[in-house]
């Protein structure tokens, strides 16, 4: 197989390892921990790995003697770089437990250990992964891990390859769905232990003991690259708007990360909108403003961030949408109706009819387009896709119409052109950056170590990274004290919550500052593309997010 002259060089590179994992290790168990909200219906639900406590490893004078332990492996939900790592430190983990130790992995995800589709990792396939991005090592998938009955056929491969611990690499829902199985496995003493990892580009898996989730940095690293490109072809040509949308459905992590990298002219954070409760017509005005300000200097040009899961924090837009699922739900009379009239407009007029006076206002002031997409794309329960609504597109237009309307009232004197663009899969598969690299094969040791150690119930957790990686601090965190209770259709379940940017922390409020100066002046930064060889200033660097976070 021909592979590339960096895939060469990247095979080569070796992780580094946190200090305390290097030799013998000593678990350090701290205190016993709680759910971050709803403790009662918590416990009820989980009583065999609540209130457990958190834990440290800490260098040991000796090593213990373990006894060979078959693991499996599975990568679920969408892809973050450095997956491939993750199962790399779990692999070289449990060999030096024991070199007799193998490792299966669970093939497409979820689906693979309840289909009892799986191969045995070994080194020699497994070097070839080494420091790559993607998970084609072993594909993911969607599957649910929620039925007792997936469980029990879960069990049966478990128990027919001997399998005593289960690595489940994924996202807050995934990480759900691994407590759930720990919880389940415990209370029938299966002999199965389960451990997570924290996976998601969005930055939207985190505490005060989980700072990041893998895959962040590459994925933010790439979009900061493509974003300073475009800003460098606007500041050239100095003739368009580029209005560029982000990966980021429930958090906006990943814009305001971007924004820190590259200083655009203007960048839309979901929770602020949320909280201030700003209509779509507010966030309309406020874009066109900084539009006419740089006209006013002869700038005709700029770049603008929007995440894709705006739509959903804008209180009249939340409103529409829920109003369309009601209108449009599957089998109702309504939704018969629509589909029987052949005309778009027609059917747009339609569902103004049926909407609340308010919605009607606001699905009638968007671009045409627009209100096609929120009415014609559907998700298997009947909902709105949100993720398919072209908000850069939206956006746009609207501006584009509020500057025509200031045109004519002498209050804009330009012109406006739009280049439109998404960036998401691009930066899922990257090779990871060293930072990446490092945390991901950390994360992977350190669930081999929980394992040997008989823990269940708990998330790998490297803590500290804002320092050199010798000085990380390795360890785990139960996974229900992440936990709270929300709705999920119509039901409430135990969900590991998801962490918004918060407007009081230091990465929003440095951007705050600096946004209104970044907006009128051409203060454009080019981060250029992720480096691996060169100084450490250049190469090793966290987030900004993290930096500003712990500084």
């Amino acid at each position: 197989m021909i592979i590339s002259a960096l895939q060469q060089e990247r095979a080569r590179y070796q992780p580094k390892l946190p200090k305390s994992l290097k030799g013998a290790v000593k678990l350090v168990e701290g205190a016993k921990t709680q759910s971050v909200a709803d403790q009662e219906e918590i416990l009820k639900l989980f009583p065999n790995t609540y209130g457990m406590p958190l834990i440290t490893f800490e260098e040991a004078s000796e090593a213990q003697d373990h006894a060979a332990v078959n693991v499996g492996v599975i990568l679920s939900g969408g892809q973050a770089p450095g997956g491939h790592n993750v199962i790399s430190g779990i692999f070289d983990g449990i060999k030096k437990l024991n070199p007799a130790s193998k490792l299966y992995g669970f093939l497409g995800g979820p689906g693979g250990l309840v289909d009892h589709k799986y191969i045995e990792i070994t080194a020699e396939y497994l070097d070839g992964f080494r420091n790559t991005g993607g998970f084609d090592i072993i594909g993911s998938g969607r599957t649910k891990l929620e039925e007792e009955a997936q469980f029990d056929k879960g069990l049966e491969i478990l128990k027919k390859l001997d399998i005593k611990a289960l690595v489940i690499i994924g996202g807050d829902d995934s990480n759900t769905n691994a407590c759930v199985l720990a919880e389940y496995y415990a209370a029938r003493n299966a002999g199965v232990q389960v451990i997570g990892c924290p996976k998601t580009i969005d930055g939207d898996l985190k505490n005060e003991v989980i700072e990041t989730s893998f895959g962040f940095d590459t994925a933010t690293k790439v979009y900061s690259e493509l974003i300073g490109n475009i800003e460098r072809d606007a500041n050239s040509a100095k003739k368009y708007w580029h209005f560029i949308k982000l990966m980021g459905r429930s958090a906006s992590h990943i814009g305001l990360e971007c924004a820190l990298q590259t200083q655009p002219n203007i960048c839309l954070i979901s929770e602020e909108i949320a909280e201030k409760n700003q209509t779509l017509e507010e966030i309309v005005d406020y874009m066109a403003g900084i539009v006419a300000k740089r006209a006013a200097n002869g700038e005709t040009f700029g770049v603008a961030l929007i995440p894709e899961g705006l739509i959903e924090f804008v209180p009249e837009m939340k409103k529409l949408i829920a109003e369309l699922n009601d209108i449009l739900a599957e089998g109702s009379a309504s939704e018969a109706e629509f589909k029987a009239i052949a005309d778009e407009a027609a059917r747009r007029g339609y569902v103004a009819g049926k909407l609340s006076k308010e919605s009607s206002k606001v699905f009638t002031s968007l671009p045409a387009g627009i209100a096609n997409q929120l009415t014609l794309d559907r998700d298997p329960h009947g909902n709105v896709q949100v993720s398919l609504i072209e908000t850069e597109k939206l956006l746009g237009e609207m501006v584009k119409k509020r500057l025509s309307a200031m045109k004519k009232a002498g209050a804009f004197k330009g012109k406006f052109g739009t280049q439109y663009h998404f960036f998401g899969y691009e930066g899922r598969c990257a090779a990871p950056s060293n930072f990446d690299a490092d945390y991901c094969y950390s994360l992977g040791y350190t669930a081999s170590v929980l394992i040997g150690a008989g823990k269940t119930g708990y998330m790998s957790s490297v803590r500290n990274l804002t320092a050199p990686a010798e000085e990380w601090i390795a360890g785990g965190v139960p996974v229900t004290m992440m936990m709270n209770m929300e709705r999920r259709h119509g039901h409430l379940k135990p969900v590991i919550q998801k962490a918004l940017v918060k407007l009081d922390a230091a990465p929003f409020r440095y951007f705050a500052a600096n946004r209104d100066e970044w907006a009128v002046k051409t203060s454009f930064i080019y981060p250029g593309p992720i480096q691996y060889f060169g100084p450490s200033s250049v190469c090793d660097q966290p987030t900004k997010t993290l930096q500003l976070e712990q500084q």
